[in-house]
This record gives structure tokens, sequence and C-alpha cells, in this order.
């Protein structure tokens, strides 16, 4: 199992109604990619440095990939990622392979290569860190 997990804060002057309505989208694209998520929660974030988070669960990298190549998750980046000042993801699993890390940061790293708005989206974001940054694994 690998449990991909964000962590994020809002920019400075993005609206209540904005926030409420990402976070509603989130639960629509979560729904839409059941699966391969096997289980997810999106909400607040406490005892950190961000306001929000989510977690969702895949059985394996195949189920990682597809998740991240899902177009509802490609298009949530597209409609959300702008709104976010502060940025964090970090993966979770039980897998026993030494490579995995590696594998789901390559997995990312094409996802960047293939969607490169996607890519400048991101690159974007003022602070942007953990398994999904460009350029690779835990930077």
């Amino acid at each position: 199992m690998i449990y991909h997990c964000i962590r994020f804060t809002p920019k400075p002057g993005v609206s209540p109604e904005e926030v409420r309505s990402s976070l509603e989208q989130m639960h629509r694209t979560t729904d839409a990619m059941t699966p391969p998520i096997k289980w997810s929660v999106i909400g607040r974030d406490f005892g950190g440095e961000f306001e929000y988070g989510s977690v969702a669960v895949v059985e394996d990298l195949d189920a990682y990939e597809r998740m991240m190549y899902h177009p509802a998750h490609l298009e949530l980046d597209r409609i959300g990622l702008p709104l976010v000042e502060r940025f964090m993801s970090f993966d979770i699993t039980d897998d026993p392979d030494p490579e995995v890390g590696e594998k789901i940061a390559d997995i990312h790293r094409r996802r960047f290569a293939d969607e490169p708005d996607i890519a400048q989206i991101v690159s974007d974001i003022g602070d942007y860190t953990g398994s999904a940054a460009p350029g690779g694994h835990g930077e």
C-alpha cells in the first residue's frame, strides 16, 4: 500500500469561497479516481505548518501512476495549484522494494515531462517540497 499525503496552504488573498470550492473539487476528484484510490481523507491540517491536507491510499505503484495521470487529477492540479502558496507531498509505504522511493519520484518526473503546463504551475509555487517536487525524490 502507498499512502500519498499532501499538505498545503493557500496564497494570501484566496477567499474562503475559493478554498471551499477547491476542497469540494478535491472530494469530487478522489471520488472519480475510485479506483485506483482505495481510501482518502481531505480536510484541515492540525499540528503543523500547513492549513489543509489530504491522504489517498492506493494498492501499488501501478495504481499510484494511474492516480497521478488520471484526467480528474490533472484537472484538479490545473485548477487548484495556482491558489497554493506552500505545498508538501510525501509517501508512506509498506512496499519492501528498496527502490520504491525512486520509482515514485520517476512517476512524478515523467508526469512533469508529459504535462509541462502542470510542471510550470508547480514551479510557480513559492514553497513546494516532497515526493512530487520537480526534479526528483525528496527535493
